[in-house]
């Protein structure tokens, strides 16, 4: 891309912030106004390096910092690009896992923890299951290609797998393997900002913005088999439903 540093704008060598984070808030404010769109690729590295005058070490610092951000993504062989929203349909039930691999993106997990309990009075509740019952709990961190996208909290109840460790990286996945996999939901979504800690497992600032998700799973015989809390980055998502009139 010709002229690249004339499209986002030049940096001040003599400016009081490092180039490296000069670079960032051009970027940043590039793809915030769309003169950088989704899915368009960033020259090199070493032709960003000659073009703002800059180390290639600079260069890489000020794009691992988007990347961690969210904005950018890497794909190996092809370059460094301009993350795209993430679409999420409220009218297919789908896994992260499932959802980020149609997207051509790599999904993976970060455990917070993974463990086996008694089901609380809540649960108890929202599973339809008796005090004292066996669950599982799940919480990790959701990343796409190496950016944080979500913070995800499940119980499933402990018939539905031989034990959590069962629960590799898709928990859908595991519960189709045991025979236990929803076959219809219930999800309520809402605003929420962002905690200092989930903030800070996010990448994001503290307060920012966010979308939660959550969802009750059941089998087809009606039993509950999930309740997860999916705590969705608000810069990255968008959920969309499709709606159809009623007849006449």
């Amino acid at each position: 891309m010709p002229n690249f540093s004339e499209t986002i704008g030049r940096l001040d060598e003599q400016g009081r912030a490092p180039l490296y984070q000069q670079l960032q808030r051009a970027l940043r404010t590039a793809i915030s106004r769309n003169v950088l769109a989704p899915d368009e690729a960033l020259p090199p590295e070493r032709d960003l390096a000659e073009d703002f005058s800059v180390s290639r070490i600079t260069v890489r610092k000020a794009l691992d910092g988007l990347v961690g951000e969210g904005l950018l993504i890497r794909r190996q062989g092809a370059g460094t690009f301009v993350a795209a929203r993430v679409e999420k349909s409220f009218s297919k039930l789908s896994s992260f896992s499932e959802d980020m691999i149609s997207r051509g993106r790599k999904p993976h997990s970060a455990w917070l923890s993974r463990s086996a309990g008694a089901v609380t009075p809540e649960e108890s509740m929202t599973l339809g299951l008796s005090p004292g019952s066996a669950v599982y709990r799940f919480s990790r961190i959701r990343y796409a290609d190496e950016a944080p996208m979500a913070l995800e909290y499940s119980t499933v109840p402990a018939f539905c797998l031989p034990s959590f460790e069962a629960v590799e990286e898709s928990l859908y996945d595991a519960l189709e393997k045991y025979g236990h996999r929803p076959t219809r939901a219930l999800q309520r979504l809402r605003a929420v900002l962002f905690t200092r800690e989930q903030a800070e497992m996010m990448r994001v600032a503290e307060a920012a913005a966010g979308l939660l998700i959550e969802r009750r799973g059941f089998l087809k015989d009606g039993r509950a088999v999930e309740i997860t809390q999916s705590f969705y980055r608000g810069d990255a998502y968008d959920f969309v439903a499709e709606l159809n009139a009623l007849s006449a």
